[in-house]
Parts: C-alpha cells; sequence; structure tokens
C-alpha cells in the first residue's frame, strides 16, 4: 500500500526555505517518491481548519515514505525547513 507524507508549512525564513526547496526534491527521487501537491491555492470547504502551505508526496509504502524522512540524503534538508518553518508533518497509509 502507498504511503504519503502529508506537510503543512507556515513559511518563517523565506531565503532558507527557498534554498530547502532546491535540496529536497533529490532525497524524495532516491526513494522512489513523487509529489502530488506541492503548494498551490487551496479553498476550505468544511471545517475550520487554515492550512498554510501543503505539500503530498507518495511513496510506495509506509516503510519507504519512513525510510525517506529518517534518511541521511533527507536529515540537511529536513533541518533546514525545521529552521525555516513552522510544520506539521504526517505519514498516511493509503490505498
Amino acid at each position: 500500500m502507498a504511503g504519503y507524507v502529508i506537510i503543512d508549512v507556515e513559511v518563517t525564513d523565506a531565503e532558507l526555505f527557498d534554498k530547502f526547496r532546491e535540496l529536497v526534491p533529490a532525497s524524495v527521487e532516491a526513494y522512489g517518491g513523487k509529489y502530488i501537491v506541492r503548494g498551490g491555492d487551496f479553498e476550505v470547504v468544511e471545517g475550520d481548519i487554515t492550512p498554510n502551505r501543503t505539500i503530498i508526496i507518495q511513496f510506495d509504502s509506509v516503510e519507504q515514505a519512513k525510510a525517506w524522512h529518517s534518511s541521511e540524503e533527507y536529515a540537511i534538508p529536513k533541518q533546514m525547513r525545521i529552521d525555516s518553518t513552522n510544520s506539521n508533518v504526517f505519514i498516511v497509509e493509503g490505498v
């Protein structure tokens, strides 16, 4: 079953976040991931959530998503994201 990494970020340091955005795709590709959503406009149609910037990355499995998230290849970009945003990150099992 597919695994999805869902990230909601509020950018607090645009310059550092831009550097993160340059580095992270290579690590995603190295683990077989592909971007499904990468920012973009949104419309809340129910509830009171206010997302900031939403990213969804699809992997072949939850295990692969977890392997990417804890990988050496993602370690530096991940720290850059942590330092340049307020983030919520979770992994969901798909169908």
